[in-house]
């Protein structure tokens, strides 16, 4: 574009802050044809003789002059420093968010057809769909929508008389996005022009072959539907059935469609001519098919009765397909429908009408359900025209999807979002990754805050770091940083995941040093974990770090067997190697040599314990604390069974240790079963059974450890005593 970008003076525009309408559309000629007279589109066309022909358009669809006027301004915001404000200054605020609303979708459409023209993986489907998108998200101003599909008219037009060709994109999106519009608003002329256009250049041989087929012009077949409709509705009235008979010919891109739907050759495609009759009532429905049964020749297998057996979307009508009489031949076959004022009122505008279930497939368009909801916004949107003429006065069209917006990548790609989202939806919809990554946004170039909402359009740009996660104030809804459920929930996980992995490490921490301290640390992990029942480490790992999974229970994995307890009330010590003045495990018989021992389990003695033994009936001398409670109770009923003991002069012999119990009370908590265990591993003391129980907060647990001299268990609990938690640790 040659033409230098214009700032026109505000104060020049009109003092009048409410713009005089008179002369609306030569007011916006003027306004706009020093702007762009001398300029061109891509299409070679000239932007201002595109403008007037774009105006003659929607004149011929019903749209009002005001709306013909918008054609022209909405090319001369290219060229405005601050087109809003100037429109608005001049036409109305109302012209202006026309013009600018429909400008934007221009670009946005232009963005996306280039994106899609340089990817590779971008499809002529996925491109269909984001057009289709961003029509529905601009039609919250419905006169935007209404001008794109003039516009698109016009340039097949011109590419036409032209004799020029039209991108493939382009036709692809005329067939299969603006076509679809205009059946969907009812504009039928709008819509089989641009099916036979956008065919044309599609396949323009097969459009060659059939239009040479049809052995009639459009012009002339026009004129034979127009004679046979005006003959039909006047037959009909003469027999008391007040009719309205639509007529028109088949275009031919529709003849193509059913040949290909139906595998039919051309001479059996049927419906190249069809008319509809709109009558009162159901009688009058079977009383005008009567009469066209018995006036032409009826084709049986082509009759189909919808009013007694309707469709599954509620369509009713009755479908017949005859053949004109002519000098006692039957002639060309007509295809005739005939349903009640009611019934074609749901056919247009219904429940799932043509365009909800036909174009739209199972989805619908834009993720929406062809369903419910979704098509009493669409039976809105058909009141385009009439809605238009409101607009004109100054009120706004209701959008069709006003709980999502549409806005774009840096590379054009169009992204889905919920009404609200913001920067940081936009980057979890993106990728969860660029998600947790995110660390600010620029939209259309300008740095903003992340909770800023993203408006229709917009070109959002994420600024994410190399690592990292999401912030919690992202969960606040007071914040506004989120408005999208997925993405919510996807930063929730990402927190519940740190947690597990803090707690694997916990647990990971646990088991390596219990396998450094058992001299298994060449023991593969996973193996572990798979003997002990788990599928993998981390699973081992997690459960020990939340305290559900004793170490005890890898120690027992990894050690032989402790010899079974004795049929007595103590556990066998094992035998010292020094034999000399009857020592025995460690403890000396006086006077005696040879005499079997047993340490008693109630009050487990060690050195340097003062002790004292009690001979049992067949099981040797049974070693006791001198202050424990079970021996003074013995001594006082069987003193002849007592017996003097001391600890051997080699109580300190390598490998001797002994079993004792300690008491330890303390205030519940996560981990403090594994915090005690440690200091027991720490000062070499090894935990050979643990009971332990919990009543409102408060623990009480029960350690049976091996010492070698009970003199330097007072020293370890101390170092118990000062975990954290912990009120009292004791030898029982």
């Amino acid at each position: 574009m040659s033409e230098p970008v214009v700032d026109y003076p505000l104060s020049a525009a009109t003092a009048d802050s409410t713009p005089v309408q008179a002369n609306m559309l030569a007011r916006a000629r003027a306004f706009a044809e020093p702007l762009i007279a001398d300029e061109t589109l891509d299409t070679g066309e000239n932007t201002l003789g595109h403008a007037d022909a774009v105006a003659a358009i929607v004149a011929a669809m019903g749209g009002s002059e005001a709306m013909q006027a918008a054609s022209y301004l909405v090319y001369s915001c290219q060229h405005l420093n601050r087109p809003q404000e100037v429109i608005a200054k001049v036409f109305g605020d109302n012209f202006a968010a026309l013009a600018v609303e429909t400008t934007k979708l221009v670009y946005v459409q232009q963005q996306t057809r280039t994106a899609a023209a340089g990817s590779h993986t971008d499809g002529a489907g996925n491109q269909t769909e984001n057009v289709r998108k961003m029509l529905l998200a601009f039609s919250r101003d419905l006169r935007v929508v209404m001008l794109r599909l003039a516009s698109r008219l016009q340039t097949l037009r011109h590419a036409a008389a032209a004799k020029q060709p039209v991108a493939e994109n382009v036709a692809r999106e005329s067939l299969q996005v603006f076509a679809p519009l205009a059946n969907r608003l009812g504009i039928w002329q709008v819509k089989w022009e641009i099916e036979d256009l956008s065919f044309r250049f599609l396949e323009p041989e097969t459009y060659q072959l059939i239009a040479r087929l049809l052995d009639e012009k459009r012009t002339e077949r026009e004129g034979h539907i127009e004679q046979l409709r005006s003959q039909l509705e006047q037959d009909l009235a003469s027999q008391g059935v007040r009719a309205t008979v639509q007529g028109r010919p088949k275009n031919i891109y529709s003849i193509v469609k059913k040949m290909r739907g139906k595998s039919l050759d051309f001479a059996q495609v049927f419906d190249i001519l069809a008319l509809r009759v709109i009558v009162q009532d159901v009688k009058d429905c079977y009383a005008a098919l009567a009469w066209v049964h018995s006036h032409f020749q009826p084709i049986d297998e082509e009759f189909d009765d919808y009013i007694a057996r309707p469709k599954a979307n509620g369509y009713q009508s009755l479908h017949t397909v005859v053949r004109e009489l002519a000098d006692g031949r039957a002639g060309k076959p007509i295809e005739i429908q005939i349903r009640t004022e009611q019934m074609h009122d749901h056919a247009e505008h219904g429940v799932a009408a043509h365009w909800a279930y036909k174009e739209a497939g199972p989805k619908g368009y834009a993720g929406v359900w062809a369903g419910g909801e979704y098509d009493a916004k669409i039976a809105v949107l058909r009141q385009l025209l009439a809605w238009e003429r409101d607009l004109s006065d100054g009120q706004q069209g209701q959008g069709l999807f006003d709980d999502r917006i549409y806005v774009l990548t840096p590379d054009a790609a169009i992204v889905e979002l919920p009404q609200g989202a913001t920067a940081v939806d936009f980057a979890y919809t993106v990728h969860t990754s660029l998600g947790h990554r995110c660390r600010g946004a620029r939209i259309d170039g300008a740095m903003v805050p992340l909770n800023t909402p993203l408006q229709n359009g917009q070109t959002v740009e994420i600024i994410a770091a190399k690592e990292g996660g999401p912030s919690r104030d992202w969960l606040n809804a007071e914040l506004g940083y989120l408005a999208s459920h997925r993405a919510r929930a996807k930063v929730r996980a990402w927190f519940n995941a740190q947690v597990t992995h803090e707690t694997v490490a916990r647990g990971r921490e646990a088991v390596e040093k219990l396998l450094q301290r058992e001299g298994k640390t060449a023991l593969k992990l996973d193996d572990l974990a798979s003997r002990l029942g788990f599928k993998s480490a981390d699973d081992l790992f997690e459960v020990v770090g939340k305290d559900e999974f004793s170490l005890r229970n890898i120690e027992t994995l990894l050690r032989p067997p402790e010899p079974a307890p004795g049929p007595d009330d103590g556990v066998l010590i094992r035998k010292s190697r020094a034999t000399e003045k009857g020592v025995q495990g460690g403890v000396l018989v006086v006077g005696v040599s040879s005499l079997m021992t047993q340490l008693a389990k109630c009050c487990r003695p060690a050195p340097p314990d003062a002790i004292g033994g009690f001979v049992t009936r067949g099981h040797g001398v049974s070693i006791h604390r001198v202050d424990c409670s079970n021996f003074r109770t013995m001594v006082s009923q069987s003193a002849e069974r007592v017996i003097e003991v001391e600890w051997g002069a080699k109580k300190g012999e390598e490998g001797a240790v002994y079993a004792v119990d300690v008491a330890v009370e303390a205030l519940d908590r996560q981990g403090l079963l594994r915090d005690i265990s440690e200091v027991f591993a720490r000062e070499k003391m090894n935990v050979i059974g643990v009971q332990t129980q919990s009543v409102k907060g408060t623990a009480w647990m029960t350690f049976t450890i091996e010492i070698a001299d009970a003199a330097r268990l007072a020293q370890v609990l101390r170092i118990v005593g000062a975990v954290e938690g912990v009120r009292h640790a004791r030898r029982r």
